[in-house]
């Protein structure tokens, strides 16, 4: 069995030209409301846990946009998917990049202040569940990048 110190974590990009590996511990998971997060997300809130163990990038590493005096946010610079909060106390990760999230599930919300007034009623709203849209879905072709490790990518052969 593998302790925490231990573990391995990966993940990266929607088109995984930038991969990461982290070892060991992971910090808190959260969710920041403030609007900086917002934006950097293109959504309600920046899901993000502290990267605390050995963190390596594994193809290239994630652009960065200084966003304030103390915050450089990290992105593809490819596809353009969000991945890093970067401060003078560590690294965030955004816990979407990582392949496996199962357990990542935001422990406490950060600048609660500045959520969107209607951001805790949306999972009340009604659930689309027409099964004809879903098998549409499935016929998709995705060029994104699986959530595990490859040797050679991309696999449809598109120049990053």
């Amino acid at each position: 069995m593998t302790t925490e110190q231990e573990k391995i974590r990966t993940g990266g990009c929607q088109c995984g030209a930038v991969r990461f590996r982290i070892r060991g511990e992971l910090g808190r998971p959260s969710i920041c409301h403030c609007r900086m997060c917002q934006k950097q997300f293109g959504g309600f809130f920046g899901p993000l846990v502290t990267a605390k163990g050995e963190t390596e990038w594994t193809r290239e590493e994630p652009a960065y946009f200084q966003s304030s005096i103390n915050i450089a946010r990290g992105f593809c610079r490819h596809c353009g998917t969000p991945l890093t909060y970067k401060h003078p106390g560590g690294l965030e990760i955004a816990i979407g990049a990582f392949d496996d999230r199962s357990d990542l599930a935001p422990q406490i919300q950060v600048n609660y202040g500045s959520r969107l007034p209607w951001v805790e009623a949306i999972f009340s709203a009604p659930v689309h569940d027409d099964p004809d849209y879903y098998s549409q879905q499935e016929k998709i072709i995705s060029f994104q990048h699986p959530d595990h490790e490859t040797e050679n990518w991309p696999a449809h052969g598109m120049k990053l």
